[in-house]
């Protein structure tokens, strides 16, 4: 049996795991339920994807993300790791064939949302499956608690009783001591080892800038601090307008949101990979999956919804360990704004009961039916026809799916896929009865090979107009007519956000709502916005720090290079009653180990983060130390 390490060098060329990552992966592989908590950037994946290609057998991961789970597959594919994914949108022949090619095939891993759990077709399939390993990613996602709630999530446990046999490991970036016991408690893990890495990022720089003109301070900033950077808002149109502001003052930029074409989107993030654009203004549709180390500055327009999102999207700035900056620009009201807002995303259970009907009258959709189907949604298109309020209709839309009713993939891109129903013998046959098909047919096998005959494969009409010198709008048709002829099964792009039943068409005076659960997650998203808003606004507490609390991480010593740290190194020069400290710390711990407490109380300082600061400034200077426990000594 190879080695974890032996896999980490051959497939992905590094010479060693990242803090942690080592250990969880042994984790898996000694069959301990395993829970990994990796900040954006530590790494989740490789700690499923390398001990499943240790593991006889399939890994299936479970992931709520389709751009993720897509990406994650190109990754494979590229490494030469055969993998799949199954999500709304895909058509029931493609997933069937694709099942069989995990039960008899060389498949290693299989991502599927979770809402599939539920599904007749894969729970039969599933278990005829060799699985090795069942990888829970976005854990948090199991708990009303998190920022993110999918209650398909809570049907995991189930799922996972049918294959005994396979170990388990969840991830997350996120999770508040609340949310952790959930994913522990709703998954059933038993006396699982949990992995977590710390909060604090020591080269990430978070600064609060409260502005009157916010896009002269945005302007300002990208200025100063030089490097490749995003720029997050929440409107689409401000993504352009603000793109075209910081292009006329001399800076590369560009804008991308979910609203664009896929072969835009496309090619504006290739431009930015490759630094041949700076900036890119966005919403938060950008930064999923992109593994760019090099990002410099983090800049947020807009207050986000809570700690976990924002120290996600932040955290995308400094993954090559070099300093970095994380800069949130505020309006003095745009806490009182986003409050407002918070409370109108909550709508009535009537209204949600309206939008439901309104859904099933949109498709024709008869009760009962339907269950997992797919369909091109547009919002406004929805809006106009039964005259409502696009952003109230969204805001219900989204409530809908947190009750596990409805799907809303906004920026949805599904490639054209292809497969020939017919053997070898039956396709010679053809191509001699119709030659005028012959050389489109030979393109094809000459393009993507003999897998054509055996699994779906993504295609490019484009590549194969070019290679038999036939028009693309005419290879298109021919495609189309071979598909309606039981030659090959051919799949055509598409682009348009997809709208997916979760369940059969429900009656919606009969509507299965959990009230008291909305009302939970009501309160709960509240709170969440509240503690964002005391992040934004004040001024005296250390911004790692914040986080690091919040998320359960234990702490007294500041980070050192967030603003708040910043201006209070500078008043701390000019304090004359706390010159002395340095001193006084280093007499007390020449005799023996002390407590933060203990100092304090012999200390007894004025103001206690002046005394943290200084501990910071003695650690840095490597004057002392301080231990796992919290206990300070000379160094």
């Amino acid at each position: 049996m190879p080695t974890p390490l032996h896999i980490l060098k051959q497939y992905w060329k590094y010479p060693a795991f990242r803090p942690m990552q080592g250990e969880i992966v042994q984790s898996v592989l000694d069959s301990e339920d395993t829970l990994a908590l990796l900040p954006t950037g530590g790494g989740k994946s490789i700690c499923f994807q390398v001990p499943g290609l240790i593991l006889e057998g399939l890994t299936i991961v479970i992931s709520p993300l389709i751009a993720l789970m897509k990406d994650q597959v190109e990754q494979l594919g590229q490494r030469g790791i055969k993998a799949a994914a199954i999500y709304s949108g895909i058509p029931r022949r493609e997933i069937d064939i694709l099942l069989d090619n995990c039960i008899y095939g060389d498949i290693k891993f299989l991502y599927v949302s979770p809402e599939r759990l539920k599904s007749e077709l894969f729970l039969e399939r599933s278990g005829k499956m060799n699985v090795g390993l069942l990888a829970i990613d976005e854990a948090h996602c199991i708990s009303q608690w998190g920022y993110d709630f999918r209650p398909a999530y809570l049907e995991i446990a189930e799922f996972k009783a049918r294959l005994p046999q396979a170990k388990i490991i969840a991830l997350t970036a996120t999770a508040t001591p609340e949310v952790k016991k959930d994913i522990i408690d709703k998954l059933q893990l038993r006396k699982p080892q949990v992995f977590q890495k710390s909060f604090a990022r020591k080269n990430l720089s978070y600064s609060v800038r409260i502005e009157e003109n916010k896009d002269q301070k945005l302007v300002e900033i990208l200025t100063t601090v030089q490097g490749s950077s995003i720029v997050y808002v929440r409107n689409r149109g401000k993504t352009k307008q603000l793109a075209e502001m910081i292009r006329k003052s001399g800076i590369t930029s560009d804008f991308y949101h979910a609203g664009l074409s896929n072969e835009v989107r496309a090619a504006r993030q290739e431009r930015w990979i490759r630094d041949e654009v700076r900036v890119m203004v966005c919403t938060n549709a950008f930064g999923m999956g992109i593994d760019k180390p090099n990002v410099r500055l983090v800049i947020h327009m807009d207050i986000p919804d809570s700690m976990e999102a924002y120290y996600q999207e932040a955290g995308r700035a400094g993954r090559d360990e070099k300093l970095a900056y994380a800069i949130l620009i505020a309006h003095p009201v745009d806490g009182e704004h986003l409050l407002e807002q918070t409370n109108r995303a909550h709508p009535t259970i009537d209204y949600l009961k309206t939008i439901y009907q309104s859904l099933s009258n949109y498709y024709k959709i008869a009760v009962g039916s339907n269950l997992l189907s797919s369909f091109d949604f547009d919002l406004e298109e929805f809006a106009r026809q039964y005259k409502l309020n696009a952003y109230e209709a969204y805001n219900a839309l989204k409530k809908l799916e947190e009750e596990g009713l409805v799907q809303l993939n906004e920026s949805f891109y599904k490639p054209s896929k292809l497969m020939f129903s017919v053997d070898t013998t039956g396709l010679y046959k053809y191509q001699v009865a119709y030659a005028k098909f012959d050389t489109l047919l030979k393109g094809l096998l000459r393009l993507y090979g003999g897998e054509l005959f055996t699994s779906f494969m993504t295609i490019s009409e484009t590549n194969l107009a070019k290679l038999v010198k036939i028009p693309r709008v005419e290879i298109i048709k021919k495609l189309e007519f071979l598909h309606q002829s039981d030659i090959l099964i051919y799949e055509h792009q598409k682009e348009k956000p997809q709208l997916t039943f979760t369940t059969a068409r429900q009656d919606a005076n009969r509507l299965v709502i959990d009230v008291k659960r909305l009302e939970q997650r009501k309160s709960s998203t509240l709170l969440k916005v509240r503690k964002m808003i005391d992040y934004t606004y004040q001024s005296r507490q250390c911004r790692t720090q914040q986080f690091q609390i919040y998320f359960g991480e234990v702490t007294a010593i500041n980070c050192g290079n967030c603003d708040v740290c910043i201006q209070r190194k500078k008043e701390l020069r000019g304090h004359t009653e706390i010159k002395n400290y340095a001193d006084h710390i280093l007499k007390v711990i020449a005799t023996s180990e002390q407590t933060i407490d203990n100092l304090i109380e012999q200390i007894k300082p004025t103001d206690n983060h002046h005394l943290y600061e200084v501990l910071r400034e003695l650690q840095e200077t490597h004057q002392i130390r301080i231990s796992a426990t919290g206990l300070i000594h000379r160094a």
